[in-house]
């Protein structure tokens, strides 16, 4: 089955910031009398630390040196929260963020670098403090509103509930701050699919759908679909889907989703030793793998959806809503390197999660958003954030790492590779994840052919097939090797 999904995202590296944390730019006027928490301080004190709009602007050259040229920006509208999925005015950029303008300037800044910009769109519920919401709390019974959301009885107890008196409106995960919008509600719909034009129109490249499953109408997000790309065919569309996401996926809803599957993985395979088993990212299990039983999962995951659905599933490894991936193999960075290598070259968009260049670490939200240290570049781990910047290198460099074909061509005693082929250029990606050097004879298949040299583009060596094998094809411990057919 043909899907058409939008072409540029096949060709995107992205890099998620939670706008709070990222950047400061003294060109953002801090509203007269507001006091934000100093720059750096523990994230679990809370608090708004003063990340801005216009601070991103500031460090787009950073990230496009980096190998960036997609941004996925968590929540920008304006709320009462720093991670901003309370939101009260869907309509305005939160102002602790700069503002409408600030936006305008960042779209306009990104687009000029050809990079694109994907925002964070939370619909299934917004804050108590939205205008419908508030105009309940106002007028009681009497709100022509009152349907907009889900009330049981009255008067409502956003502020004060206990137990004898829990709240009394459906809310997201019964959070009071969180009512849930009645998505049936014709003027509900109306709103919502006017909020994802109005902001296409206005320049974002698509929108990341916050708990899309929590709104089990599915003609819903076909309309939303609809509503979206009719503002502008190309907007990518990627919902939270933490397991399987098939009837999602089928090109009436989204062009991909957060690629969770594939960050567990990865995980399980490159840090045997390392792994925090008995944590839950999303309340799904991490588990250790061995090479095939890693291969079985990667070619599923692959083969799960339509080729243009897979070219645009969104590779991450960590997000805002897990623990940063060193925390979760206890620091091994050698597992996050050959974690990163498969995701800058397995098909599916590669995402990068603030800070994860340098070395930042800590557990579950909301100890995995801490402020970028910008002010403490000295200890940044800048040899990984070379790493880092070769692996994407690596990716922009040969097109058949980001929309060629795959093929499983080993996968045995600590050892996994395959190939990506694009219109005669053939690619070979190799992983060893043992503490030692592997040496192994590999065999060549269908889609490189049997016969060539191949030439190291990622670590070293050349290696010419002899009977459909390359022989001693050698791996350094703890490590990859990309290998090329070379070209007469």
């Amino acid at each position: 089955m043909s899907i058409f999904t939008p072409e540029w995202v096949k060709h995107a590296v992205f890099y998620q910031i939670f706008p709070d944390r990222f950047a400061r730019s003294p060109r953002t006027r801090q509203i007269p009398g507001t006091t934000l928490k100093p720059w750096g301080t523990p994230p679990a004190e809370q608090g708004f630390q003063g990340g801005d709009l216009r601070g991103i602007v500031d460090k787009l050259g950073y990230l496009q040196e980096l190998g960036i040229n997609a941004l996925y920006l968590n929540p920008i509208f304006s709320s009462a929260s720093n991670h901003r999925y309370h939101t009260y005015d869907y309509l305005q950029i939160d102002p602790l963020l700069g503002g409408n303008d600030a936006f305008r300037e960042l779209l306009d800044a990104a687009h000029a670098r050809q990079m694109h910009v994907v925002i964070d769109g939370v619909f299934n519920h917004a804050s108590r403090g939205f205008w419908a919401f508030h105009h309940i709390l106002e007028t009681g019974g009497n709100s022509p509103y009152l349907d907009w959301f889900h009330v049981q009885d009255w008067p409502l107890r956003p502020y004060q509930h206990d137990a004898e008196h829990p709240i009394n409106y459906a809310a997201w995960w019964g959070l009071a701050a969180l009512p849930k919008f009645n998505i049936h509600n014709a003027g509900v719909r109306e709103y919502l699919l006017g909020v994802s034009r109005y902001w296409i129109e206005f320049g974002a490249d698509g929108w990341r759908l916050d708990v899309p499953e929590e709104i089990s109408d599915a003609t819903f997000w076909q309309s939303f679909r609809q509503a979206t790309k009719a503002a502008n065919p190309d907007a990518y569309l990627v919902g939270e889907i933490w397991n399987d996401a098939s009837a999602w996926l089928q090109g009436d809803r989204f062009d991909g989703v957060m690629n969770y599957v594939f960050s567990r993985a990865a995980l399980g395979f490159f840090a045997q030793n390392t792994l925090k088993t008995d944590y839950r990212p999303g309340g799904y299990e991490l588990a250790l793998l061995d090479a095939p039983a890693f291969a079985a999962q990667v070619e599923a995951m692959l083969a799960a959806h339509p080729w243009g659905i897979t070219l645009t599933q969104l590779n991450l490894l960590d997000s805002h809503d897990t623990a940063r991936v060193l925390w979760m193999v206890d620091g091994d960075e050698a597992a996050l390197r050959l974690a990163v290598l498969l995701q800058m070259t397995l098909p599916g968009a590669p995402c990068v999660y603030y800070g994860s260049e340098i070395g930042m670490t800590g557990g579950t939200d909301p100890e995995c958003r801490g402020a970028l240290p910008w002010d403490k570049e000295a200890e940044w781990n800048t040899a990984l954030r070379d790493f880092y910047r070769r692996a994407i290198a690596l990716r922009h460099r040969f097109p058949a790492l980001r929309i060629g074909g795959f093929e499983t061509l080993y996968a045995q005693d600590g050892v996994y590779g395959f190939a990506r082929e694009l219109e005669g250029e053939a690619m070979i990606v190799l992983f060893n994840g043992n503490t030692t050097t592997a040496r192994i004879d590999l065999p060549l298949g269908k889609s490189t052919g049997q016969t060539g040299t191949f030439q190291a583009v990622w670590n070293s060596g050349i290696y010419t097939a002899q009977a459909g094998l390359l022989h001693g094809v050698t791996i350094p411990a703890r490590d990859g090797l990309v290998l090329r057919r070379a070209t007469d």
